[in-house]
């Protein structure tokens, strides 16, 4: 009884240090399938020898990182600034990814020791300051990933032109701006030679024709763009994106999800259904249209004092004869009154042996 009773013992104790030992093989799993920490406070590196990750809320970029690496995630952490040559020097890494971490101010060259990076996530991060020169150690970046990334940032418009001078030398392919509220196109976001443009998830009611012709610039001309779960305004000012869309269907990716937000009645129809006919002005422009109506008020009036004065002009011949017999008889009736003759009403008066 004793003997198993220590047996027992023995097995509780290596039971948490077998959980520990196996804890690297529920862990990379995890982080395979999702791409990046399993939780939201730790920081994962994966080399083509080895995948580990620690749980950590870091305050500052990790060191000691393998310079083999090629992917490395950061998630939960608090690291608030990104310095210069924040993680030395990393010649293959290829993925970075630095996801809820706080994110606000990127410093000049901070990216400096990264020469093969491709990929750069820094979504769902408060993002107030980038350098112009932030993303300059990493010559071959393609893809950035800046999902609800731009909207703690107010005002949002000095942020987006930080970014336009930090993106300007850069060849990027692919730019995710999804989740961050933007009520229009980021024309001035866009460097030359971007293929792919995330927008889903913001504020886009419609395109303005400027902004449809700034897709068509030289730099631009073969961007595809996302722009599902934006809320869509079927009015007549989306008339110029709707034809569009009609004819560069193949550059919206997404085209067929795209549905109207409103008016009432359209809401939930497929934009790419709809006829520019069955557009709703009255509630989009009630400015424009009741300018309208007073336009349309004063070219009737207008009309019907013209067809008036055509009148008089082609009856003035029988009007001047009105007019001379109407004074004829004002002349009589004003003689007659002159020359009327009434009797005295006293008759002793009248009687002349009076």
């Amino acid at each position: 009884m004793a003997r198993s009773q220590g047996r027992a013992g023995r097995v509780g104790l290596c039971l948490p240090w077998l959980g520990l030992a196996l804890l690297p093989l529920v862990v990379a799993p995890g982080r395979a399938a999702h791409g990046g920490c399993p939780t939201s406070a730790c920081y994962c590196v994966a080399t083509p020898e080895l995948e580990q990750c620690r749980y950590e809320r870091l305050e500052e970029p990790p060191r000691g990182v393998p310079p083999a690496a090629r992917n490395l995630s950061i998630s939960g952490g608090d690291l608030r600034v990104l310095p210069r040559a924040a993680f030395r020097s990393l010649p293959a890494l290829r993925l970075l990814r630095l996801t809820r971490d706080n994110l606000q101010d990127i410093e000049e060259l901070a990216l400096q020791g990264l020469p093969a990076l491709r990929t750069l996530d820094l979504s769902h991060n408060p993002l107030r300051r980038v350098a112009p020169g932030a993303f300059a150690g990493a010559p071959l970046l393609r893809t950035l990933q800046l999902n609800q990334a731009l909207l703690r940032s107010p005002p949002a418009a000095p942020l987006q032109e930080q970014l336009a001078l930090a993106l300007r030398n850069l060849s990027l392919r692919r730019l995710e701006l999804s989740g961050n509220a933007l009520p229009g196109l980021p024309l001035g976001l866009l460097p030359a030679g971007l293929e792919e443009l995330d927008l889903r998830n913001n504020s886009l009611r419609s395109l303005a024709a400027a902004e449809l012709r700034g897709l068509e610039a030289p730099g631009l001309r073969g961007l595809r763009l996302a722009l599902a779960s934006n809320p869509w305004s079927c009015d007549c000012g989306l008339r110029p994106f709707l034809g569009w869309l009609r004819g560069s269907a193949g550059r919206v990716a997404d085209a067929r999800s795209l549905r109207c937000a409103g008016p009432g009645p359209l809401r939930g129809t497929a934009l790419l259904r709809l006829r520019p006919d069955a557009l709703s002005c009255a509630a989009a422009e009630p400015g424009r249209l009741e300018t309208a109506s007073y336009v349309f008020f004063g070219i009737v009036l207008a009309l019907i004092g013209a067809v008036f004065l055509a009148v008089l002009y082609l009856n003035r011949g029988g009007i001047k004869r009105w007019l001379h017999n109407l004074r004829e008889a004002c002349r009589d009736q004003m003689d007659g009154d002159h020359y009327r003759y009434e009797p005295d009403p006293d008759p002793r008066s009248a009687d002349p042996s009076l």
